[in-house]
């Protein structure tokens, strides 16, 4: 799982590699630069820290201090397979980050710890903006194929919070279905991206 989830609930039994957000693990993500290097190394995999600035438009500076941080708090370790002499690599713990309730982090009575939730989830809903406007941008480079199997779709239904969250749960079971069925490297498959955001609107 090369994403954050946050929410609706607990991650499927099963479900490999993911690592669930604690309070302290909290703090160390949230900051923008972490995500991004985060997700950079869960998608494209192990990097050095100058090759990851080159990337990002960092410096290497940041993402050499914000790797080290990321790996005080488990997100990341050395790959010591790749390194050559001081040249250092990285890679990701993890294939995933979750969150069992982000309600219990956003309630918390800890302001710190409120005010990383709305760090990490500002970030994750500027990371999927950024995804799908880069799809705009490149859907031309695209085989015909991909463009007819693409959506980019809302919808709007009168639900209880109790059917929102049963709603929600049974769309991530569906997607955890499709795990895994295509193997790496199968000609004409790519890595999709799906979001899904649920959340309340006012009526009037």
């Amino acid at each position: 799982m090369a994403e954050n989830e946050a929410g609706p609930g607990d991650t499927p039994a099963g479900t490999p590699n993911i690592h669930m957000v604690n309070a302290r693990t909290l703090r160390g993500l949230a900051h923008p630069l972490r995500l991004r290097l985060l997700n950079t190394l869960r998608e494209f995999g192990p990097a050095t820290a100058s090759s990851l600035a080159d990337r990002l438009g960092e410096s290497s500076g940041a993402t050499s201090y914000h790797l080290r941080q990321l790996a005080s708090y488990g997100f990341v370790v050395d790959d010591p397979e790749r390194g050559k002499g001081r040249e250092r690599w990285w890679k990701a713990v993890h294939m995933g980050t979750a969150f069992n309730s982000t309600a219990d982090f956003l309630r918390d009575p800890d302001p710190e710890i409120r005010g990383a939730m709305g760090v990490v989830m500002h970030e994750i809903a500027g990371l999927h903006t950024q995804e799908l406007n880069t799809w705009l941008g490149t859907l031309h480079d695209w085989p015909e194929a991909w463009l007819r199997s693409s959506d980019l779709s809302d919808f709007k239904v009168r639900l209880t919070p109790e059917l929102s969250l049963e709603m929600a749960e049974k769309v991530h079971d569906l997607i955890e279905s499709y795990r895994d069925r295509v193997p790496e490297g199968t000609e004409g498959s790519a890595l999709v991206r799906t979001h899904l955001h649920v959340f309340p609107r006012p009526t009037d």
